[in-house]
């Protein structure tokens, strides 16, 4: 149905997909537990993630409106500017980036990479969400006014568009499923500005699993995230003339920390115990949360050892690099 769903609408193929799904047997072996990872870190293209899924299908849109100039929005470090860039210099358009935080000297991560791929950079001072989308729409029209034609995005590149990219990821993991003959009880993973679990909670309206659809906020209050996601999955729903309804999905806020962006002493456990068992690379912002969630879901008995557990890795471990 999801595979129906998306046939007629095209789009880009920078991400290397299907992305590997395995078995993370040391510690599940630790936890006695079935542990799972679907690594779209491995998505490839400018060090990969969740957001090459959304991109190849905003990117494609802007190609196709006549777009030559790209602009996105995030923070300093931001993974979604990062390959925003990328996608840039791929396709011959200028990118405009505005970013919260102050200019540096030595950038370091995502903000060199913006850099190397030759991104405008523009600094704020706005770190609240609506504040940061009131100056890029300030600047948009700066940029409209000096005759450039310009694609916005939103935080994330959270639109229905974008959300296809992960309604197009649950519909890998239904096959996976079907593949291996291995139901997964609970779906694990970041949740920052809404579009992946957006796409993932229509993947569950549409199919009809059974599972959960586990968001660990990394910034937004649940009631605030669980209101976005809800909003974006219906709204994508919408975009594909599928009749929307009511589907449980839950958003869980108690691993964020001080705040977005704050290093926890559970994220950085769970950074540590999944470099040292399996040789994987989380980061302090999103999937370091998402694993400590998932980690803690397990020993508090919040789900069931006995059922399959996946973690979805949206990427962004290049975070490990800000202060080197």
């Amino acid at each position: 149905m999801i595979t129906k769903l998306l046939q007629n609408i095209s789009h880009l193929n920078y991400s290397i997909i299907p992305t590997p799904i395995m078995k993370l047997e040391n510690l599940s072996k630790k936890y006695n537990a079935n542990i799972y990872c679907m690594r779209d870190d491995l998505s490839g293209f400018a060090f990969g993630g969740n957001k090459t899924r959304k991109l190849d299908y905003l990117v494609y849109d802007a190609i196709q409106q006549g777009t030559d100039t790209l602009l996105a929005v995030g923070a300093n470090q931001s993974n979604f500017c990062r390959i925003t860039a990328a996608y840039g210099a791929a396709n011959g358009l200028g990118v405009q980036l505005l970013l919260s935080g102050e200019q540096e000297e030595s950038p370091t991560a995502n903000l060199y990479l913006d850099h190397l791929f030759n991104a405008t950079i523009t600094h704020t001072d706005a770190f609240e969400n609506s504040q940061v989308e009131e100056k890029s729409l300030q600047l948009e029209t700066e940029l409209t006014k000096q005759g450039k034609k310009v694609y916005r995005m939103p935080l994330g590149g959270s639109t229905p568009l974008g959300t296809l990219g992960y309604l197009s990821a649950f519909d890998e993991i239904l096959n996976f499923s079907k593949k291996n003959n291995l139901n997964f009880n609970s779906i694990f993973h970041a949740s920052g500005s809404g579009g992946t679990q957006a796409g993932l909670v229509l993947g569950k309206m549409i199919s009809k699993w059974q599972g959960d659809i586990i968001g660990i906020s990394v910034g937004r209050s649940a009631t605030e995230l669980h209101s976005v996601v809800d909003n974006l999955a219906k709204e994508t729903a919408n975009l594909l003339n599928f009749t929307p309804n009511e589907i449980e999905f839950i958003v869980d806020e108690s691993y964020i920390g001080e705040k977005y962006g704050a290093h926890t002493q559970a994220g950085s456990k769970a950074i540590k115990e999944f470099a040292t068992h399996e040789g994987i690379l989380l980061d302090n912002v999103y999937t370091g949360k998402a694993a400590a969630g998932l980690l803690d879901y397990i020993q508090k008995g919040k789900v069931d050892k006995s059922d399959n557990i996946l973690l979805i890795h949206t990427g962004g471990n290049i975070e490990l690099f800000e202060h080197s």
